[in-house]
Protein backbone atom coordinates (compact mmCIF):
# COMPACT_ATOMS: atom_id res chain seq x y z
CA UNK A 1 0.00 0.00 0.00
CA UNK A 2 1.57 3.24 -1.23
CA UNK A 3 1.89 5.96 1.73
CA UNK A 4 -0.02 9.10 1.39
CA UNK A 5 1.44 12.51 2.04
CA UNK A 6 -0.60 15.05 4.34
CA UNK A 7 -1.31 18.93 3.71
CA UNK A 8 2.30 20.00 4.17
CA UNK A 9 4.14 16.72 2.11
CA UNK A 10 4.68 14.62 5.76
CA UNK A 11 3.88 10.92 4.88
CA UNK A 12 1.78 9.51 6.77
CA UNK A 13 1.36 5.87 7.97
CA UNK A 14 5.35 5.08 8.33
CA UNK A 15 7.02 5.95 11.26
CA UNK A 16 10.25 5.80 9.84
CA UNK A 17 9.93 7.67 6.85
CA UNK A 18 8.00 10.28 8.73
CA UNK A 19 10.58 10.52 11.24
CA UNK A 20 13.09 11.12 8.53
CA UNK A 21 11.15 14.86 7.90
CA UNK A 22 11.47 16.04 11.10
CA UNK A 23 13.22 19.38 11.53
CA UNK A 24 16.34 19.18 13.42
CA UNK A 25 16.08 22.42 15.95
CA UNK A 26 19.82 24.74 15.80
CA UNK A 27 20.25 25.09 19.54
CA UNK A 28 20.40 29.10 20.77
CA UNK A 29 21.60 31.05 23.75
CA UNK A 30 21.67 34.33 25.01
CA UNK A 31 24.38 36.55 23.34
CA UNK A 32 25.92 40.12 24.00
CA UNK A 33 26.70 39.90 20.08
CA UNK A 34 24.99 42.66 18.32
CA UNK A 35 24.95 42.00 14.42
CA UNK A 36 24.07 45.02 12.24
CA UNK A 37 23.17 45.40 8.51
CA UNK A 38 24.01 48.22 5.65
CA UNK A 39 20.91 50.70 5.99
CA UNK A 40 19.47 50.58 2.73
CA UNK A 41 18.35 54.02 2.12
CA UNK A 42 20.95 56.02 4.09
CA UNK A 43 19.81 59.16 2.46
CA UNK A 44 17.04 59.03 4.20
CA UNK A 45 15.79 59.78 7.27
CA UNK A 46 13.22 57.08 8.63
CA UNK A 47 12.02 55.43 12.13
CA UNK A 48 12.61 51.99 13.09
CA UNK A 49 10.01 50.95 15.87
CA UNK A 50 10.59 47.55 17.83
CA UNK A 51 8.71 46.40 20.38
CA UNK A 52 10.00 43.86 22.78
CA UNK A 53 7.41 43.19 25.02
CA UNK A 54 9.15 39.59 27.36
CA UNK A 55 12.42 41.93 28.96
CA UNK A 56 13.60 40.28 31.59
CA UNK A 57 16.12 41.22 34.02
CA UNK A 58 16.67 40.28 38.07
CA UNK A 59 16.27 43.16 40.82
CA UNK A 60 19.51 43.47 42.31
CA UNK A 61 18.18 43.56 45.96
CA UNK A 62 15.85 40.53 46.37
CA UNK A 63 17.02 38.47 42.96
CA UNK A 64 12.92 38.45 42.09
CA UNK A 65 12.76 38.74 38.34
CA UNK A 66 11.33 42.04 37.19
CA UNK A 67 9.76 42.25 33.83
CA UNK A 68 9.48 45.03 31.09
CA UNK A 69 8.08 45.99 27.59
CA UNK A 70 10.88 48.06 25.72
CA UNK A 71 10.48 50.16 22.82
CA UNK A 72 13.22 51.26 20.99
CA UNK A 73 12.92 53.90 18.40
CA UNK A 74 16.30 55.15 15.99
CA UNK A 75 16.83 57.06 13.30
CA UNK A 76 19.38 54.85 11.33
CA UNK A 77 22.83 56.19 9.87
CA UNK A 78 24.75 53.70 8.17
CA UNK A 79 23.71 50.75 9.72
CA UNK A 80 20.56 48.79 11.09
CA UNK A 81 20.23 46.01 13.92
CA UNK A 82 19.80 42.70 12.97
CA UNK A 83 16.45 41.42 14.68
CA UNK A 84 17.95 38.06 15.86
CA UNK A 85 20.90 39.18 17.47
CA UNK A 86 18.68 41.87 19.11
CA UNK A 87 16.21 39.03 20.49
CA UNK A 88 19.50 36.89 22.15
CA UNK A 89 20.91 40.48 23.17
CA UNK A 90 17.77 40.77 25.28
CA UNK A 91 17.66 37.45 26.48
CA UNK A 92 20.69 37.87 28.01
CA UNK A 93 19.54 39.74 30.45
CA UNK A 94 17.42 37.03 31.91
CA UNK A 95 19.70 36.09 35.19
CA UNK A 96 21.28 39.69 35.54
CA UNK A 97 20.79 41.75 38.64
CA UNK A 98 20.37 45.53 37.32
CA UNK A 99 18.58 48.48 38.46
CA UNK A 100 15.66 49.49 35.57
CA UNK A 101 17.85 52.88 35.09
CA UNK A 102 21.29 51.28 34.82
CA UNK A 103 20.02 48.67 32.44
CA UNK A 104 18.10 51.05 30.01
CA UNK A 105 21.14 53.05 30.05
CA UNK A 106 23.82 50.14 29.61
CA UNK A 107 20.85 48.44 26.23
CA UNK A 108 21.43 52.32 25.17
CA UNK A 109 24.78 52.13 25.35
CA UNK A 110 25.62 48.84 23.20
CA UNK A 111 22.93 49.30 20.79
CA UNK A 112 24.38 52.88 20.18
CA UNK A 113 27.88 51.45 19.92
CA UNK A 114 27.08 48.72 17.36
CA UNK A 115 25.17 51.16 15.02
CA UNK A 116 26.03 55.00 15.14
CA UNK A 117 22.13 55.79 14.72
CA UNK A 118 21.19 59.68 14.45
CA UNK A 119 18.94 59.32 16.98
CA UNK A 120 17.74 56.27 19.39
CA UNK A 121 15.31 56.58 22.04
CA UNK A 122 14.57 53.37 24.45
CA UNK A 123 11.30 53.07 26.56
CA UNK A 124 11.57 51.03 29.47
CA UNK A 125 8.19 50.49 30.80
CA UNK A 126 8.80 48.06 33.93
CA UNK A 127 5.86 46.45 35.61
CA UNK A 128 4.23 46.81 38.62
CA UNK A 129 6.53 45.46 41.44
CA UNK A 130 5.14 46.44 45.33
CA UNK A 131 2.53 49.10 43.91
CA UNK A 132 5.21 50.78 41.50
CA UNK A 133 5.40 51.26 37.81
CA UNK A 134 8.55 52.31 36.33
CA UNK A 135 9.15 53.64 33.18
CA UNK A 136 12.67 54.92 32.00
CA UNK A 137 13.48 56.70 29.13
CA UNK A 138 17.10 57.17 27.21
CA UNK A 139 18.03 58.65 24.21
CA UNK A 140 20.88 59.23 21.98
CA UNK A 141 21.36 62.12 19.46
CA UNK A 142 24.46 62.18 17.11
CA UNK A 143 26.29 65.60 17.40
CA UNK A 144 25.49 68.06 14.42
CA UNK A 145 21.93 65.68 13.83
CA UNK A 146 18.97 67.95 13.75
CA UNK A 147 16.58 66.01 12.00
CA UNK A 148 13.35 65.69 13.81
CA UNK A 149 12.89 63.08 16.33
CA UNK A 150 10.33 60.68 16.02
Amino acid sequence: MPIQNDALGVPQGDPVAASSNLVQMTPTAPSKDLDTFPNPKIDRDYTISIEVPEFTCLCPKTGQPDFATLELEYVPDKLCIELKSLKLYVWSFRDQGAFHEAVTNEILDDLVAAVAPRFMRLTARFNVRGGLHTTVNAEHRSPGWNGSTP
